[in-house]
């Protein structure tokens, strides 16, 4: 009987028997081709921060009347929240988006992608992106959940 081999698996440089200090190290299956805004996996050692899902409103409880807008001030809830627990951006290990409109969000990708740079650095971690029904918030047009690992 003979044994497939595996895809192998790229991920960031770290000694053998050596958990990274730096952070999440990004997983990624040789051979695939390299993503644009994400990262396929993540793996991370360290303490949980997670938020809820994140809409863009404002300390006033005032959203945004424009998709990217709404991205915004979402994303900076996140920052805000990660802040509130110890982390940082470079420590999100997972992004899920959940979107109304999933046609809204592509035809704003580049702005998007300046907001998040603007935001997070250049710092992609995992991600999901979910087109819903409908929000809790009826007027919102973005919900967003992290999971980020704050390095021991």
């Amino acid at each position: 009987m003979s044994k497939s081999k595996g895809s192998t698996l790229a991920v960031l440089p770290v000694a053998k028997g050596e958990m990274p200090d730096a952070g999440p190290q990004i997983l990624q299956p040789s051979g695939w081709p390299a993503p644009k805004g994400y990262a396929n996996g993540m793996a991370a050692d360290g303490r949980l921060v997670v938020t809820g899902g994140v809409i863009g409103w404002d300390q006033q409880g005032h959203l945004p009347g424009d998709f990217a807008g709404q991205v915004c001030q979402a994303l900076s809830n996140i920052k805000a929240i990660l802040a509130e627990g110890g982390a940082r951006p470079e420590h999100l290990v997972r992004l899920t988006w959940y979107v109304v409109d999933i046609e809204e969000y592509l035809a704003n990708l580049k702005s998007l992608g300046q907001i998040y740079r603007e935001i997070f650095a250049t710092h992609y971690p995992a991600m999901a992106l979910v087109q819903v029904v409908r929000l809790v918030e009826k007027a919102a047009r973005v919900e967003i959940e992290a999971t980020a690992v704050v390095p021991r």
